[in-house]
């Protein structure tokens, strides 16, 4: 999943995010509305992270979403 799908989407995978990363909060979440630079901006706040970890967890999350998204579509991915 795209950036720009998971701001569209972010009602729908917030709830992915709160279990992927517990230590962020509701406010947190809804701060953020699936914007990337914020959910890395939080992620590097809340566990003490680098930018850069940051920016891998937040990818390798979203790229999850993706296959999750293709899997219950029965598409396979084509990345």
């Amino acid at each position: 999943m795209n950036w720009d799908q998971v701001e569209g989407k972010w009602k729908q995978v917030k709830g992915s995010a709160k279990q992927q990363w517990a230590k962020l909060t509701d406010d947190d979440l809804t701060y953020m509305g699936g914007k990337k630079d914020e959910i890395i901006g939080r992620l590097q706040e809340r566990y003490g992270i680098t930018r850069e970890q940051a920016q891998k967890e937040a990818d390798d999350w979203a790229t999850a979403l993706k296959a999750e998204a293709d899997a219950q579509s029965g598409t396979a991915s084509k990345i």
